[in-house]
């Protein structure tokens, strides 16, 4: 765990949870597996307020606990699923993307919540999506559990662990800690719920004062709820990030092959990666094998090409350099699949290459390339198949050198290691570089965040006084104000007041910006690292 992690995941949970969660979360990372005792002692806090914040974390998957030998519990952070939440704006997208403004809800209450039933989340997502909706129209909760069905399917969102029954229902001492397990066939399987209803709008003021005099058993039983529990309490759902992951690797691929090829075979891959979304793990070094046969009976019902036109492409693609595809036998037409390691190891090595060419120049960058292809070369080499003056190249090799982007490897020809009779090659080690380049991305973020902070920070007062303003307008225009006292109001922000507040907005965007796409080089690199440590 480097320092640049851990600041992160400390700015991480300030961000969305607070300082006492931030606090324990931090202590939890730096310090290891901690029992709650350890923890009230090493963070100064009251026990109530710990106790509090590890059922917060534990909620949302941040921290994990296990029952140790000698009776205690201890709990310990998970670093890993800290630094998700740097992720979470691009989960919600790619729901929306692909389940609409449904899926987009239910990913987001559910990153929010942590963990929820399929009852309260889609009788939240309802509310939510009525009161976005023309007064007189509301959204009905079988459309939502369609949209929650669709996303178990496909493994977007999984069950919980439950706490396994033998512990639950026999008579013997409750242990310290529930054992919570999970059965691998349910784990997707969504209970069959009759969820009849549609959103409801919140109550205006004045309802709720009308309303404020009525029993609650009157009020349960007007709005049509009950006072017993829901046919799925104790079931609950999270989102399932790893299903996330294999999406993002499979889009990456697909537009990689888009950009080195063309659109049809972008499309081949894509129909390949569906086919094998599920039956495939997302650890896996390549997919399932498909025949050419399956191939073309699951292509889009829009795309006209012919059996032979797609053994032809199946045919270039097996035989590109770069073995996006693989042939793995000729029963069926030919058994294919796609190579998601070697694909990985593409995207971040393509990666590298961009980062020393805009840090370094094209120079450095046709260097690194050399080298890359050539594995292992001598500085008089590097000269002579780069057609760079000596001068130069040396230079560009001991800055790539000092930056840890290329390395050196010393091979003696005698035990003594005498200079005179030692070759000096250099060489690109992808990993090594891919980790020093991830913890570089780590700081980024980080400071990208400690800026943003610091720009809020600043405009304290003025944001706050815009917000005032905005709430005034807001309940004139619902009270059916003039025009006259509407730009009164507005007139109290003065014209640099609003250049200011214009100045934050864009560099706020950017900062916001600049967070999602370097994002997308830790996910690269991180996918290219574990795919390498398990290996092909």
């Amino acid at each position: 765990m480097t320092q640049a992690e851990i600041k992160l995941c400390s700015l991480l949970l300030q961000e969305h949870f607070g300082e006492i969660v931030e606090k324990i979360g931090t202590y939890l990372i730096r310090t290891g597996a901690q029992p709650l005792r350890a923890i009230v002692a090493g963070t100064g806090l009251l026990l109530d307020q710990v106790k509090k914040a590890l059922c917060v974390l534990i909620q949302h998957n941040l921290v994990t606990y296990q029952l140790q030998k000698r009776g205690f519990v201890e709990y310990e952070a998970q670093c890993k699923r800290v630094l998700r939440i740097l992720r979470y704006p691009r989960y919600i997208y790619a729901a929306k993307t692909l389940y609409g403004d449904t899926g987009e809800l239910l990913a987001e209450e559910l990153l929010l919540n942590g963990q929820m039933t399929m009852s309260a989340l889609v009788k939240k997502v309802a509310d939510r999506l009525t009161e976005t909706m023309e007064d007189g129209k509301t959204m009905d909760y079988t459309e939502v559990s369609n949209t929650f069905v669709r996303l178990a399917d496909t493994h977007f969102i999984q069950r919980c662990p439950l706490v396994s029954e033998s512990s639950e229902g026999s008579e013997a001492p409750r242990p310290a800690a529930p054992t919570l397990v999970i059965n691998e066939k349910e784990m997707y399987a969504v209970p069959r719920l009759n969820l009849v209803g549609k959103g409801k709008r919140r109550r205006s003021c004045e309802e709720d004062a009308e309303e404020g005099s009525e029993p609650k058993a009157k009020k349960q039983k007007r709005g049509g709820e009950s006072s017993e529990p829901p046919p799925d309490d104790g079931i609950y759902w999270q989102v399932n990030i790893d299903r996330f992951h294999q999406h993002f690797r499979d889009q990456s691929i697909i537009s990689a092959v888009a950009n080195r090829m063309d659109q049809t075979s972008s499309e081949i891959v894509r129909t390949m990666l569906r086919m094998s979304e599920v039956t495939t793990s997302s650890g896996a070094p390549y997919t399932q094998p498909l025949s050419s046969n399956e191939i073309f009976r699951s292509l889009p019902a829009g795309y006209n090409i012919g059996k032979q036109v797609l053994d032809q492409y199946l045919t270039l693609l097996a035989d590109d350099p770069l073995e996006f595809v693989g042939k793995s036998g000729d029963s069926g037409g030919g058994m294919y699949t796609v190579n998601l390691h070697k694909a990985l190891t593409s995207l971040a090595t393509a990666t590298l290459e961009s980062i020393v060419e805009e840090r370094f120049g094209s120079r450095c960058a046709r260097i690194f390339r050399l080298l890359l292809r050539k594995k292992h070369l001598e500085q008089k080499q590097v000269e002579d198949f780069a057609m760079i003056p000596a001068k130069e190249a040396k230079d560009m090799l001991y800055k790539m050198l000092s930056e840890n982007f290329v390395s050196l490897q010393e091979i003696p020809k005698t035990p003594d290691h005498a200079p005179s009779r030692t070759f000096y090659l250099y060489t690109v080690n992808v990993l090594s570089s891919a980790r020093m380049l991830l913890h570089r991305c780590y700081k980024s973020v980080a400071n990208l965040m400690e800026r943003r902070q610091h720009e809020t920070k600043e405009n304290k007062r003025l944001l706050e006084k815009s917000q005032r303003v905005e709430a005034i307008l807001a309940s004139m225009q619902a009270t059916g104000a003039e025009e006259a006292q509407l730009q009164e109001i507005e007139e109290m922000i003065t014209a640099p007041e609003r250049q200011q507040l214009e100045t934050l907005k864009r560099n706020v965007n950017k900062i916001d910006a600049s967070e999602s796409q370097v994002d997308e080089t830790i996910f690269v690199l991180e996918s290219f690292i574990a795919s390498t440590v398990r290996g092909p």
